[in-house]
Parts: C-alpha cells; structure tokens; sequence
C-alpha cells in the first residue's frame, strides 16, 4: 500500500511547486520514492529532527531547498514547511515554524 503527500496548506503546495525547477524536480522524484516506501529514504534524502520532524534535502543547480513534513497514522505523509537554504545551518525559525504545524497537524487532524 502507497503513502498519500498531503500538505498543511494550499500555501504550502504552491511554495514547493514555486522553487526553482531543479529542485521542484528533485522534490517530485522524491515524493514519489516516498508515495512508494516511505518516508524514512534516509541520508542523503532525509533528516531527522526528532519527535517526529523530518526534511527532505533537495539540491539541484539553483541552489538547495529544504521540505519539512510528518507522518501520520495511516500511511500519511505531511508536508509542512519549505525554503530555499541561504546559509550552512537551517535556521531555527525555519524549523519553528515547521514544529508548530507539526504539533497543529497531530493534535487536530488533518482532512
């Protein structure tokens, strides 16, 4: 059985689906791989943040991106957060924000 990719918010899509091509590429290839087995790909695919969290790491010739997303029970996959990186280390708002929507998702649900 799949994983479904769903987002936190409209917002959320149309930020992934507006990166660079290089690295919205690299995203779809790796949703699927996720859609097909999961989201735990691994180094250098994905990282984890404990408690849940996890970033998918694109790099593409743009420059490189992180997606911060969740799993839920039945085989879901949320995607919470993303930005285009500027700077060695993931600045702690970014991984903020992608918490609290984390801790929103888990405690209220998600259609």
């Amino acid at each position: 059985m799949d994983y479904t990719i769903e987002y936190y918010s409209d917002a959320v899509a149309e930020e992934i689906l507006a990166l660079p091509d290089t690295l919205a590429a690299r995203y779809i290839v790796l949703t699927r791989r996720i859609a097909a087995v999961g989201p735990g790909l691994g180094p250098p695919h994905t990282d984890a943040f404990g408690e849940g969290l996890f970033e998918l790491r694109l790099k593409g010739r743009e420059g490189i991106a992180r997606v911060f997303f969740c799993a839920l029970v039945g085989r879901r996959v949320v995607m919470l957060h993303s930005f285009v990186k500027k700077t060695q280390k993931t600045p702690a708002r970014e991984i903020e924000i992608a918490r609290k929507r984390m801790k929103e998702v888990k405690k209220h649900g998600h259609s």
